[in-house]
C-alpha cells in the first residue's frame, strides 16, 4: 500500500478514535450534570389564585411514602426572581424533603410569564400574596397546616413578620434578613466602595447622592425629578424601580418582629455579607425575640450574602463548574443541613407518625 494512503488511513482511524472519545467524555460528563440535577423530591407546577390573578408556583414533595407533610413556603428576595430561582433553590427544596418537609415558590408578578409587576408590589402586598398561598396550602389534603412555616432572605425580612402577623406560621427560616432599609442601602454603599478600594473622593460623591436621593424619597418626587437631580444620569434607575423604591423605603421590621415571638426562628448570617449589615440584624432579633428562647443563630464565616462559599463567589468559572456539576455545594458548609436539622427538630416524633 502506498505511504500516502496509510499515512491518510492513520490520520483518519486517530480522527475518528478521537472523536468516540470526545463523545464518550462528553456524554459522560453530560451524565453527571443530569445526575447532579436530579433531586430526591418530586415537583409539581400549581396554580394558586390570589387577588384576582394566579400566581404560578412550583410544589416540591418529598418522596417518602407520607400522605402528609409539613411546608417550607419561600419568600423571595429583591429581582425579578421565578419559582425556582433558577433552580438556586432546589439542594434547599431537597434539604427540606429529606426532613419530611414540602416547599413551595412562586414567580413573582411579571417574571416568566407570571401577571402583573413585581415592581409594583409593597411589602405588605408581598405578605398577603404569601397568606394567600398558605391558605391554599391549607386546603390541600398532602400539606399538614399545623406545620407551615416560611424561608425568606434578604429583602424577605420586612415580609416574613408581616406574613406571620396575617396567619399563623408554626416556623421562620430568615437568611440575612433586612431591617431598615435606609440604614441597609447605606451600609451596602459604603461596603461595596469599600470592596472596591474607592478613592475618598468617590465615596464622598457617592454618599452626597445618595443624601440627595433620601431627601427626593422624603418629598415623594417623581422619577423625572430624580433623573435631573443625579444630572441627567439615572445610572440604571428605571421609572417602575424609582416608584418600588418610593413606596417601600420607610420598611423598617423592629416593630413588625414582634408577630415572631415564640415562633421557633432559625436565623443564618453570613460572615462576607456586604447587602446586609448582619451585625444590626443579629441585634435586633436578639433583643427583640431571643428573651423567649426560640431562636438558634447560625454563622457562615466564609458565606457572602447569597450564601455561597466566599472563593466560589469571587471567581465566574468556579460558579459555572459548581453549579453545573455540584450545585448542592455552591453553599456555604453546613447551610443546606442546618436547616434540614433545623426542621427535623421541630418534629421529634416524625419517625413514628
Amino acid at each position: 500500500m502506498h505511504p500516502k494512503i496509510q499515512l491518510r488511513r492513520r490520520r483518519l482511524r486517530f480522527a475518528v478514535w478521537s472523536l468516540v472519545t470526545t463523545l464518550v467524555v462528553a456524554g459522560g460528563l453530560v451524565g453527571v450534570v443530569l445526575w447532579q440535577h436530579s433531586y430526591d423530591m418530586e415537583e409539581q407546577r400549581v396554580s394558586i389564585r390570589h387577588g384576582g390573578h394566579i400566581l404560578n408556583g412550583v410544589l416540591a414533595l418529598p418522596k417518602d411514602g407520607r400522605k402528609r407533610h409539613g411546608l417550607v413556603v419561600y419568600v423571595h428576595g429583591d429581582g425579578p426572581v421565578n419559582a425556582t430561582h433558577d433552580d438556586g433553590y432546589k439542594p434547599m427544596w431537597e434539604a427540606n424533603a429529606k426532613a419530611g418537609y414540602a416547599s413551595l415558590s412562586w414567580d413573582k408578578p411579571g417574571v416568566a410569564g407570571a401577571p402583573g409587576n413585581w415592581l409594583g408590589q409593597s411589602m405588605d402586598d408581598r405578605a398577603d400574596e404569601a397568606a394567600a398561598a398558605i391558605a391554599w396550602a391549607r386546603a390541600r389534603p398532602d400539606i399538614d397546616g399545623g406545620r407551615i412555616g416560611l424561608w425568606g432572605a434578604s429583602q424577605a425580612g420586612w415580609v416574613l413578620p408581616k406574613v406571620a402577623a396575617k396567619t399563623p406560621v408554626s416556623f421562620v427560616i430568615a437568611v440575612s434578613p433586612a431591617i431598615n432599609w435606609l440604614q441597609q442601602g447605606r451600609y451596602n454603599l459604603l461596603a461595596q466602595l469599600r470592596a472596591d478600594g474607592a478613592s475618598a473622593a468617590r465615596v464622598g460623591a457617592a454618599i452626597a447622592r445618595s443624601d440627595t436621593t433620601r431627601g427626593l424619597l422624603e418629598r415623594h418626587a417623581p422619577f423625572e425629578e430624580y433623573v435631573k437631580a443625579m444630572g441627567g444620569d439615572a445610572d440604571g434607575m428605571t421609572a417602575d424601580r424609582w416608584s418600588f423604591i418610593s413606596k417601600n423605603y420607610t420598611a423598617d421590621a423592629t416593630q413588625d418582629l414582634r408577630a415572631l415571638r415564640g415562633v421557633p426562628l432559625l436565623l443564618t448570617l453570613a460572615g462576607h455579607d456586604i447587602n446586609v449589615d448582619t451585625a444590626d440584624t443579629e441585634r435586633i432579633y436578639r433583643e427583640v425575640l431571643d428573651a423567649d428562647g426560640a431562636m438558634t443563630v447560625k454563622s457562615y464565616p466564609d458565606a457572602t450574602h447569597s450564601f455561597l462559599e466566599r472563593s466560589i463567589e469571587q471567581s465566574d468559572l468556579r460558579i459555572t463548574l459548581t453549579a453545573l456539576f455540584s450545585p448542592r455545594s455552591l453553599f456555604a458548609d453546613g447551610f443546606l443541613d442546618d436547616q434540614r436539622q433545623f426542621l427535623k427538630g421541630l418534629d421529634p416524633v416524625m419517625g413514628t407518625v
